[in-house]
Parts: C-alpha cells; sequence; structure tokens
C-alpha cells in the first residue's frame, strides 16, 4: 500500500495547477454564476508571512475553492499593498531601496504563498507600486479633486517622529502610531484631504444591513460617530466675539454655569485678560506638551479662568470662560458649555474650582443627574419632559438667531498628505497664475523617480522636494512654470479601490471597464484580521463616489465581510519578530507535515473569530487525520468487491450524506472549524464500519470515498487531488466536483432522550425514533439508574413530551 508523503505530492500538483492553468478565470465566462472572494491584500511588511497570515488567507480560498467546486466561475486575485510605510521602513532596515526591497521580499511572498497552496491566479496578479497601476489612484485623486472632493488646508496633524510623517485619524490607535507603535504629536501642516465626511450619513445609514462581522460594523458606526444636537452661539461680554458650541443636550442649556475652551483655541489670546495673561500663556506651554490621549485619560481635572465672560444665550447670565485641556480642537468647536448638575466630568470639574452647580432636570435627590427628566429652573420650558424640550428650545434658538440644528461627526476628512517617498505622488504642480493645477489624465502616471537616499530628513516634504529636475516642471494650464506636489499619498489610497482594478487588471484605457465591474462586484466574500475601521470605510466611501458617477453597479464593495481574530504565539502574545515568537509555515512544511496539515490545522485551531493561541501538538494531529484518511482511500482502491448488507449500506450512506451537508453548511456559514470536525469524526466512522463491514469495491463505499475528498478539497488541495486521480480521475478534483446529499439518509432511526426524575435528569435512553409514549415510559422505568429512584415510591405522574424527554414525578 502507498505511504502517505505530503512533500513530493504538492509539488507535483502544485506544478500541474501552474501548467494547466487550474485557477485561471475567464473574465469573459458568463454561462457561469461568478463568486468573488479574497482576503485584504497581503502587504510587503518584512521578508515573508508568518502562519496568522497564512490563517487570514486561506479563508476566502476555502470559500473561494468551495464554490469553483460547485459550479461556479470562481475567482481568487492576488496582488501587493506595496506603497506605503511598511515597506520603506522594510527598505531602511535592510539597507536596500524601497523597490529592490520590495521585489525581492515579493518573490520570497510569491513561493510561500504557491507552497500553501493557495488558489490564486498569478496571471492576473498587481503591485500597487507599478506605475500602471497608480496612474488610475492618481486619476481617482483627479475625479475626486473634480468634484470638490479633494482639497488642501493647513491644520494641525498627528505627526509620528520616529516614521518621519504625518498620520490620518484612523492610523493613531492609543495615542501611537499604527505601524510602528511609538507616540504621536500634533504637527501645523498644509496638507491634502479626501472628503469622505460627505458620505458620513450614507455610509452610516446602510452600515447596519451590511453582512459584515457585527464587531466591524460597530466599531465603523463609532469612529463616524454622528451626533443629532444643536450649535449655540455664546456672546463673549463686552465684545462682538462669539463663541460656538455643539451640544446633543439643549434641554440642559439653563443650567451652563461656565465655558471651558480648548487651549488652542483661536479665541484664548483674544479674550484673556490682562491679569490672566501670564497664567494662561503657562497653562498652554503646558498642554501642548501632552499628546491628546494622555488629555484624555488624565483624570485629575486641569484648567486656569481666562478672565473673560460669556453671556447665556437663554437666560442672559454672565458665566466665567476657562481654558482646559480636556476639551480639544479636533473634536466639534473646541468649545463646550459646562452644565455641572448634569454631566460628570463637567462636575468633577465645578466642584474642584468651585463653580456653581444649577439643577435643571429633576432628577430627585440625585446631585447629578445625566438622564432625562422634567425641566425645572429653565423659564418658560419648565415642566417639559427633556425630549420635549430639545425641540423647543432649538426652534427658540433658530428664532432668536442664537443657534440652529445640527448634526456632527466624530469623523475628519481623510488625511492623504504623506512626507515620505515611497508613495503614489499626488497628481497636483503649483503655478503662481493658476495655484494648485491637477495633472491632465493624458499625462498620467507622475512617476515616481529614482533617488540614492530616499530616508526622511524630518522636515514639512519629503525628499522628493529635493529632486529639483522632477520637481520643476510646466504648469498644463497656463504654460508657465511650475512645481510640483511633493508629499506622496497614504497607501490606503492605493489598497481602497484594487479590487475593482483585480476584476480587469490590464484594461490600458480606463482603471475599469463599468460593465465587467458591474458584472464581477459586489465582492462576495472579503476576509481580514486589521483594518477594521480606516480602509474599509475609505473603500466604501470611493465606491460611492464611483457609483454616483456610473462607474460601478453597487454603492458597497464587499458583500460579506468577515473580520477574523488572530493566531496567538505559543505564549499566548502576538506574534512578533521582536519577541522571537513567530512560527514559520516553510519550517512546519519542510519538517514533512507539508501544507495540507498545516492548512487544516489553521481551521481546525478555533472558530474564525476566537483568538487562539498556536499548539505545536497541532500538525502532527491533522496530519495523522489526512495520513487515516489516504490509508482508508488506499484499502478501498485495494480492495476485492466486497458485499454489504443492508444495515451496513445504511450506515455508510448515512455517514457520509450527513458529513456532506454538514461541511457544506458549516463553510456556508463560516464554520471551518466544525467542518474539520465533521470529516475527522466521519473517517473515523468509516474505520470502525470497515472492521465489521470491510472496505473494497462498492457503490456505497465509492460514494463514502469520493465524497469525503470532494468535501476535504477546499481544506487540503493536495492530497485530495493526488488521491482523486488515483481513483481514477482525469479531470482535477477543484472545478465542478461538489457531492450532493439525500435527505433521506439525514433522517435518524435512533433519538436519545433525556429521563429526569422530579425535574432532575438521571439517565439517557437511545430508542427508536418512532417509539410509542408507553413503550419509552416503560424503558424509562426499567432504567437501572432509574429504577433505585422509583423503589418503595408512588409514581404519580409520567410524562414523555415526544422526541425530547421523559419526566417522572414520584412521592
Amino acid at each position: 500500500m502507498q505511504r502517505y508523503e505530503p512533500l513530493p505530492i504538492e509539488k507535483k500538483w502544485q506544478e500541474k495547477w501552474d501548467k494547466d492553468g487550474t485557477y485561471v478565470v475567464d473574465f469573459s465566462d458568463h454561462s457561469k454564476p461568478k463568486y468573488y472572494g479574497m482576503s485584504m491584500l497581503p502587504g510587503i511588511t518584512g521578508a515573508g508571512i508568518h502562519i496568522g497570515h497564512g490563517r487570514t488567507f486561506q479563508f476566502s480560498d476555502i470559500k473561494v475553492r468551495t464554490k469553483r467546486q460547485q459550479g461556479f466561475n470562481a475567482y481568487n486575485p492576488i496582488g501587493w499593498d506595496s506603497f506605503g510605510l511598511p515597506v520603506e521602513n522594510y527598505a531602511i532596515k535592510v539597507g536596500k531601496t524601497p523597490r529592490i526591497a520590495h521585489d525581492e521580499a515579493r518573490e520570497n511572498f510569491k513561493t510561500q504563498l504557491k507552497r500553501l497552496g493557495y488558489s490564486y491566479d498569478w496571471t492576473k496578479e498587481i503591485s500597487t507600486a507599478d506605475p500602471q497601476y497608480y496612474k488610475w489612484t492618481q486619476w481617482i485623486f483627479n475625479q475626486l479633486f473634480e468634484h470638490g472632493l479633494a482639497y488642501q488646508k493647513e491644520s494641525a496633524q498627528w505627526w509620528c517622529e520616529t516614521d518621519q510623517t504625518v498620520l490620518a485619524n484612523e492610523q493613531v490607535e492609543g495615542g501611537k502610531c499604527w505601524r510602528c507603535g511609538n507616540q504621536v504629536t500634533k504637527k501645523n501642516l498644509k496638507q491634502w484631504f479626501f472628503k469622505i465626511t460627505e458620505y458620513a450619513d450614507e455610509i452610516l445609514e446602510a452600515t447596519d444591513d451590511l453582512n459584515w462581522t457585527e464587531m466591524v460594523k460597530t466599531m465603523q458606526k463609532n469612529w463616524i460617530g454622528k451626533s443629532q444636537g444643536a450649535e449655540v452661539d455664546f456672546q463673549v461680554d463686552g465684545s462682538k466675539d462669539i463663541i460656538k458650541i455643539f451640544t446633543t443636550r439643549p434641554d440642559t442649556l439653563f443650567g451652563a454655569t461656565f465655558m471651558v475652551l480648548a487651549p488652542e483655541h483661536q479665541l484664548v489670546s483674544k479674550i484673556t485678560t490682562t491679569e490672566s495673561k501670564s497664567v494662561v500663556e503657562q497653562y498652554i506651554k503646558q498642554a501642548a506638551s501632552k499628546s491628546e490621549i494622555e488629555r484624555q485619560e488624565n483624570k485629575e481635572k486641569t484648567g486656569v479662568p481666562t478672565g473673560a465672560y460669556a453671556i447665556n444665550p437663554v437666560n442672559g447670565e454672565k458665566i466665567p470662560v476657562w481654558i482646559a485641556d480636556y476639551v480639544m480642537m479636533g473634536y466639534g468647536t473646541g468649545a463646550i458649555m459646562a452644565v455641572p448638575a448634569h454631566d460628570e466630568r463637567d462636575n468633577e470639574f465645578a466642584k474642584k474650582f468651585d463653580i456653581a452647580i444649577t439643577r435643571v432636570i429633576d432628577g430627585g435627590q440625585d446631585e447629578l443627574h445625566t438622564g432625562e427628566g422634567a425641566l425645572i429652573n429653565s423659564g418658560q420650558f419648565d415642566g417639559m419632559s427633556s425630549e420635549q424640550a430639545r425641540e423647543e428650545i432649538v426652534a427658540w434658538l433658530q428664532q432668536q438667531k442664537l443657534g440652529n440644528e445640527k448634526v456632527q461627526y466624530k469623523m475628519r476628512d481623510w488625511l492623504i498628505s504623506r512626507q515620505r517617498y515611497w508613495g503614489a505622488p499626488i497628481p497636483i504642480v503649483y503655478c503662481d497664475k493658476d495655484g494648485a493645477v491637477a495633472v491632465p489624465d493624458d499625462q498620467l502616471p507622475v512617476e515616481l523617480p529614482e533617488v540614492d537616499d530616499f530616508k526622511p530628513k524630518g522636515g514639512a516634504t519629503s525628499v522628493l522636494a529635493d529632486v529639483e529636475d522632477w520637481v520643476n516642471t510646466t504648469c498644463p494650464k497656463c504654460g508657465g512654470p511650475a512645481k510640483r506636489e511633493t508629499d506622496t499619498m497614504d497607501g490606503y489610497a492605493c489598497s481602497s479601490w484594487y479590487f475593482l482594478r483585480y476584476a480587469d487588471p490590464f484594461n490600458e484605457q480606463e482603471a475599469w471597464s463599468p460593465d465587467q465591474i458591474k458584472h464581477w462586484t459586489p465582492v462576495d466574500f472579503y476576509n481580514g484580521a486589521d483594518h477594521a475601521v480606516a480602509h474599509l470605510l475609505y473603500a466604501r466611501f470611493w465606491m460611492r463616489f464611483f457609483h454616483k458617477l456610473g462607474l460601478v453597479g453597487d454603492s458597497e464593495p464587499f458583500k460579506r465581510m468577515m473580520y477574523n481574530a488572530y493566531i496567538m504565539a505559543p505564549d499566548g502574545r502576538k506574534m512578533s519578530k521582536s519577541l522571537g515568537n513567530v512560527i514559520d509555515p516553510m519550517e512546519i512544511m519542510d519538517s514533512g507535515y507539508g501544507a495540507d496539515s498545516l492548512r487544516v490545522y489553521e481551521m481546525f485551531i478555533a472558530p474564525y473569530d476566537m483568538d487562539a493561541p498556536w499548539d505545536t501538538r497541532g500538525v502532527p494531529g491533522t496530519y495523522r487525520f489526512l495520513n487515516r484518511t489516504w490509508n482508508l482511500v488506499q484499502e478501498y482502491l485495494n480492495g476485492d468487491e466486497v458485499n454489504l448488507d443492508e444495515n451496513q449500506t445504511a450506515e455508510i450512506l448515512k455517514i457520509a450524506h450527513k458529513t456532506t451537508k454538514k461541511v457544506t453548511d458549516d463553510i456556508e456559514n463560516d464554520k471551518f472549524n466544525t467542518a474539520v470536525s465533521a470529516m475527522m469524526e466521519a473517517v473515523n466512522g468509516y474505520f470502525k464500519l470497515k472492521e465489521s463491514a470491510g472496505i473494497g469495491k462498492n457503490d456505497s463505499w465509492k460514494f463514502a470515498v469520493e465524497s469525503l475528498l470532494q468535501i476535504l478539497a477546499p481544506f487540503a488541495p493536495h492530497i485530495t487531488e493526488e488521491l482523486w486521480s488515483q481513483l481514477g480521475h482525469n479531470e482535477t478534483i477543484h472545478i465542478d466536483n461538489w457531492p450532493q446529499w439525500d435527505e433521506k439518509y439525514l433522517v435518524s432511526d435512533t433519538i436519545t432522550v433525556p429521563v429526569q426524575v422530579n425535574g432532575k435528569v438521571r439517565a439517557t435512553l437511545n430508542v427508536s425514533a418512532d417509539i410509542s409514549e408507553q413503550a419509552v415510559i416503560d424503558q424509562a422505568k426499567a432504567h437501572e439508574k432509574i429504577a433505585p429512584y422509583l423503589g418503595g415510591k408512588e409514581l404519580r405522574k409520567a410524562i414523555y413530551v415526544a422526541g425530547r424527554i421523559v419526566n417522572l414525578v414520584v412521592s
């Protein structure tokens, strides 16, 4: 009997798949339903992948493989997230140019991915750093610019000193750079933005209906952070200056007893009195030394009065104006009205600095009441409910021209400028006569020039500013001298539309054919373990923009988005090269276990949404399972014809049909681990039947082994292809080969019924599914574990809920 030897088998079939073009997709074939599935495109973050990456890519591979076997024209594309900080920092680390470092690492990545047996269509491979790709990213910039959705302004932005670049809000996590993990600060720079806030309402309203992981939907909604409220004007006493505030609780306006401005607020220097000037200036310096996260997390409230007063517009009272670092310019207007009787933070501040507290919502005996209630101390609005008062007070403010209803978002526009070399150049030139001018579409791409020293210099520009023959150009509008924009685009710009280019990768006339995209999108399945907010929000923003232009058929990019958890290191920590706890998939495969054993374990280890530590015993365990599968098929191939009785035939077919349905449903519902478990149980069941019934040439055994290989194929493509071939099939198992189950084999002949005595389960019965009520009660009474509870007692009642439970009541 042939032995299972994974490595030569896997090499053999990988070469044949490449030669035969097994996974190459014909875009023009509309005779089959399409299925488009992928994982987030891999970024070149180092020399290679670890097992966590491998697991992420495998989820989409299984989904696409299954659909391909079920008769779909199924597409699993591959490409590279090539631009951005990860690649540039890696290049600095290895002492090579980003292009060379990227291309060398990419070849190693390709080798690893091919070894793992993913069903990628390598003929359509893309890279976001290819000029023929980012030409179209620049074209998208031009479309946004033309429609007023790309604009430039100067503002304080997050700055990473380590990476020497600005960061978007979405790239700052806990006050630290998403990439290097170091603390970030604020820096005033003139930057380019995409106006994602224009689509905030649309994106938010569509989120609940998405078939996406709930956690991701919640994170997106929280990031957008829609607040319904009012913008209210507080006039500075003795001045024409107005302090604008946004509040979601206009019903508490009568309780505003002071105001707080952010230290950076433009009015601070203007309204601060002479007596307070030195204290205020000192406080501003102290606040500037803290990050926003430190300011938000600091439980010890600090602040100083400006000496100025504002007029509460609803009652005309003068209230002091303070500055405090817990108020940020990046949120709302950079100013708040403080209502200490009905806001916990304001209450703490007022008590510390002995500021008046006025209750305006009846909260009973509570000193601090943050909920709803009837208004008190609120003039003509007394007695109204909070809900009614919010509408009435806003209406009064609008009538008096002191405020208006407003919706505010936490989300800010997408900052896309980067002061780094390795990125798509922003296609803008600056002319003294015409200002910022977009490079015409027929002059794209604006190619990134080769430079000897690409490391950031730490200033307000990238190293491109020093490449004079590239910077100096001609204005496409007036023909006069002009200079190119030297910032490059955020890497997310190139990776927010790649799924569209995947479906039309060689189009030289346009970014994609609208007709082709309308057929292939939305993407049917998309998954990843990162970028739950930024990348997905940006992709949704651009799809809505493209949809309005008639370039795509759907406004959402992904039909199903599955956010998968991490594989942790054996020590329970996140895998990191710096911690020395990374598991290399190549080492596991080369040790003799091969790719299939690794693939099966990565699906078996845990549900997709649960972090799980790597267990070094796992791959040996799945190797044993595959080895048993191999041996089962070998015994079938080498066996003689066998005659099975009716019961033996039924038992074999029950396992086969039940397992087929279970695995089919589990893959459809993303329950990959239980699908593997079901196949393991099936193999165990077949081995038991083999011992009693024998195995060999027989239609029932033929269906059993073939259906097992077909449902195992998405998980372990190499061993199943080899065994399928040995069974005499000339065509691949991976196209149009999925078993059908017969419902009649799913009906169980026996059922398990728990038996209760006085409400407590004391035993279980295995009985015929059609057993009568009296028969099951008689069996329950006679059961060896039940009889002791009945001895010497009166059986007052015996209840049988058909197919579910027996309850005996005794006294």
